[in-house]
């Protein structure tokens, strides 16, 4: 059979088994074995065995459950409501006032999460309320929280930066810093976006609570110092060399803990509940890795990603009109799966692609993780959509209008990205 029937058989056998309910996990071993048993000599059974264990026995991967559980620490602890507490002072008499709060706090949250669903659900159950106590618009609330959001894919520590440094064979460490400068400009773009909104819709916008001295702002910002020194004991383990991404998922679960203890929010429910949400999340996860790793290997027998990368290079695409297609490409299959799921179900494909035409796979990490944050804001499977949907019981049509403006801004992001390529390898190349 040729490449082009081959792959054609698969996608709509992968389709097909997911349309049936079948875990997304599964799905891949089950396309995956089939690939192996029509197309390649190898026994299916024997190296599907082999493929899950080495997948699932990485130590490279003991950081993402120590990350999924240090945000479900955190997701019920007061740290919400304290940097609220602390930012509300500072943002109020910008154009979009408290609006900001969701950026600033999704852009704060996201830096000891890791989950962008965790990030969206939690900040939303800070600001949703308080915003519409104040008479702030819902549409431009809901959209704003869906964008914002997203940066807790992009700001380290991020789940899905794992799963790619996994697949890929990268740096965790260096992933994670290439993170933060597209991550803060990003954030800087929906305030920005935020502000000119507010100037052209005055009338939408609640008047300013009563002006504080800057004495009384910086002592309001005492409620942002536990969330900083967490922030600066997780990165600053990182790049100052002292500990990997694993070590650094141990001293942010232990400084979680001692946070929420503190707080007074630890309890034998709350650590019970969040050992529990981190475990189920977590072999979730790794179920779909394991199915991808086997889908990769499966792959790689039958020879599919090396001719789909020599016939991607006998096109004589450049490098911009390859990222181009593969914004397309990743857009449209962010609409039908997951984030984690596009990663790992697409990277033995991809790479060998990315890798001819010369691209930094630390460079590509990062455009691959903005262009996944767009599948978490378009419908029908965008897991922010679903958080808002759910919050705030409202159409995913309408959430996913609202958000709108701030996928145009990640594409935006994406052109950044490309034509100051420093902005994601620079502070990498200084650790």
């Amino acid at each position: 059979m040729s490449d082009i029937a081959i792959t054609t058989l698969l996608i709509l056998s992968l389709f097909a088994i997911l349309g049936s309910g079948v875990w997304i996990g599964l799905t891949l071993s089950g396309v995956a074995w089939i690939g192996m048993q029509l197309f390649s000599s190898r026994a299916a059974g024997d190296a599907m065995a082999v493929t899950i264990w080495g997948s699932s026995s990485s130590w490279t991967l003991t950081a993402l459950p120590l990350f999924v559980w240090m945000g479900e620490i955190l997701f019920r602890t007061k740290l919400s409501e304290s940097m609220f507490k602390g930012l509300a002072p500072w943002v109020s008499r910008l154009p979009g006032g408290l609006l900001h709060t969701n950026v600033i706090g999704c852009t704060i949250f996201a830096a000891v999460s890791g989950s962008s669903a965790a990030t969206c659900a939690t900040i939303g159950k800070m600001t949703l309320p308080e915003l519409a106590r104040r008479g702030y618009p819902e549409d431009i609330t809901i959209g704003s929280l869906a964008g914002a959001g997203t940066l807790g894919l992009l700001i380290p520590p991020s789940i899905i930066m794992i799963v790619y440094g996994v697949s890929a064979d990268v740096s965790i460490a260096k992933l994670f810093i290439a993170g933060i400068f597209p991550g803060l400009i990003l954030a800087s773009l929906f305030s920005g976006y935020l502000i000119v909104w507010a100037l052209m819709n005055k009338g939408k916008i609640p008047p300013p609570d009563a002006p504080m001295t800057f004495t009384q702002k910086v002592y309001e910002s005492r409620h942002l110092i536990p969330v900083v020194l967490l922030i600066s004991a997780v990165l600053g383990s990182i790049y100052a060399g002292v500990a990997t991404a694993t070590e650094a998922a141990a001293i942010g679960v232990v400084g979680s803990l001692v946070l929420s203890l503190v707080q007074r929010s630890l309890s034998w429910t709350t650590f019970k509940e969040s050992l529990l949400g981190a475990t189920r999340l977590y072999c979730m996860i790794a179920l779909i890795l394991a199915g991808a790793a086997f889908l990769t290997l499966s792959m790689g027998y039958i020879g599919l990603p090396r001719h789909l990368a020599e016939f991607v290079s006998s096109m004589g695409l450049s490098p911009f009109l390859l990222i181009v297609a593969l914004s397309l490409f990743y857009i449209i299959l962010g609409c039908f799966l997951d984030g984690i799921s596009m990663v790992v179900l697409t990277m033995g494909v991809i790479l060998p692609t990315v890798q001819t035409a010369g691209l930094d796979l630390i460079w590509f990490g990062i455009f691959i993780v903005i262009v996944v944050e767009m599948a978490q804001i378009t419908p029908p499977v965008g897991f922010n959509l679903f958080v808002l949907q759910g919050m705030t019981k409202k159409e995913i049509t309408y959430i996913a209008r609202v958000t709108l403006p701030f996928f145009f801004l990640m594409c935006g992001m994406v052109l950044l990205l490309w034509f100051f390529p420093q902005i994601a390898t620079w502070l990498p190349s200084k650790m």
